[in-house]
């Protein structure tokens, strides 16, 4: 008898690589050290022009990323792909906010669409991909970005 297997069992989930900062008197170095560049063809940059603007959803069965806020605080949010032509709207989905005073690199495995949005001005977040732009254009997937609904995207106060 066949088994067949739930396709989000073939999908790792996301996680985050810690850094920290050094301080002295010259200034401060902020790293990441557990992040290796294996893997890695290409990078990019991202800056948003408004708080209220949202990138997204854009996401790859085949390609992975990793993202770096180098200025600022984001809300980056992460959609499981269960199906690329028709995600379950009602998936998993994850919410990290990053920023450039806690050093972290977000690993976004291959299989899940990911957005952000800017939580302060001059929020700039770099990207890093695991495949070619040229590979990209064929394993590129979008969303509208309310796609997993519009709360995903709202700050919750306590």
């Amino acid at each position: 008898m066949p088994i067949f297997l739930k396709m989000e069992n073939f999908f790792e989930e996301p996680n985050l690589i810690k850094g920290g900062l050094a301080v002295d008197e010259r200034g401060q170095v902020t790293f990441v050290n557990d992040f290796h560049f294996e893997g890695v063809k290409r990078f990019y940059m991202l800056e948003n022009f408004s708080k209220s603007s949202v990138r997204g959803f854009h996401g790859h069965l085949k390609e992975a990323k990793y993202a770096l806020v180098v200025s600022g605080t984001a809300l980056i949010v992460l959609g499981h792909m269960d199906n690329p032509q028709n995600p379950d709207k009602h998936g998993k989905v994850f919410r990290f906010i990053l920023s450039d005073r806690n050093p972290e690199i977000l690993h976004i495995p291959a299989g899940y669409a990911n957005g952000v949005r800017a939580l302060e001005n001059k929020t700039k977040v770099i990207f890093f991909s695991t495949i070619s732009i040229e590979e990209a254009r064929n394993d590129d997937f979008r969303y509208p970005f309310d796609y997993w609904g519009e709360e995903v995207w709202k700050i919750k106060n306590f």
